[in-house]
């Protein structure tokens, strides 16, 4: 289960410019309690007309001994005035037992309609009915895109984006938290005065399994953005949750290229 809270607290704070056609790749490195326990590699576009992100997650170390992880998502789609509409989303995973995929199908107004989904080579399709509860919603790695060109349009975090994810409904809410400073240590050079954002997740009644799940609103993600300097482009130089399973989690950026 630390692996999924691990996966979603890293996916979660991706950041890119409005520019005409930016692309900001992160390489992170995390640690949960005593562990550094992973390395990610996300890289964010967003242009007037589409958006697109992808990522990779890896578990490393004694951590990776323990909890042997390796994820892959792409999701991307149109911009259609401020609605974001999603026409790709994939997923793969390999753990050490299990091989995991999803694939969501999406109609022309950005909703899901099916999942397919495999586990060992095992695949199983679903239909998603349309509901009150999955109209105008989208999925999480669409919300870094809705979040980043929001804070990139007006300059701050507050949000409350709905989302469905093929069978929950839930909110992510994202706060300010004000200005702070943040300095260079032997894990990230990036240190300065960055903004403090906050998410969490506004369960709205339903019920879970997973560790994020568990975890939610009591622990939000915590997050510090800085801007390059020579491209202006904003990026995620911290991350922190208060509290997990192991302890605390801290991940820091240890690189980023920006791609015009």
């Amino acid at each position: 289960m630390i692996k999924k809270f691990l996966v979603a607290a890293l996916t979660a704070v991706v950041f890119a410019s409005s520019a005409e056609a930016l692309s900001v790749k992160h390489d992170f490195t995390a640690f949960v309690g005593p562990f550094n326990a992973s390395t990610a590699e996300f890289e964010y576009t967003l242009t007037k007309k589409s958006y697109a992100v992808r990522s990779v997650v890896r578990t490393n170390g004694t951590f990776g001994f323990l909890y042997p992880f390796e994820a892959n998502y792409y999701t991307g789609g149109s911009i259609e005035g401020d609605r974001l509409e999603t026409s790709a989303y994939r997923y793969t995973s390999q753990s050490r037992f299990n091989k995991r995929s999803k694939v969501m199908i999406y109609n022309e107004d950005g909703q899901p309609v099916f999942a397919v989904s495999s586990k060992n080579g095992r695949e199983k399709k679903k239909e998603i009915e349309a509901t009150a509860d999955s109209k105008n919603t989208t999925n999480l790695q669409t919300v870094l895109a809705a979040i980043a060109r929001q804070y990139n349009l007006v300059g701050f975090c507050d949000s409350r984006i709905p989302i469905f994810d093929g069978k929950r409904r839930f909110d992510a809410i994202f706060r300010d938290e004000g200005k702070e400073e943040i300095k260079a240590n032997e894990y990230s050079a990036f240190a300065g005065r960055a903004a403090k954002c906050s998410m969490y997740i506004d369960k709205l009644g339903a019920e879970g399994d997973d560790l994020l799940w568990q975890l939610s609103s009591d622990r939000p993600i915590y997050f510090w953005i800085l801007k390059d300097a020579a491209s202006g482009a904003p990026f995620i130089a911290r991350v922190k949750i208060n509290e997990t399973p192991l302890g605390e989690m801290n991940v820091y950026t240890t690189k980023i290229e920006v791609k015009k």
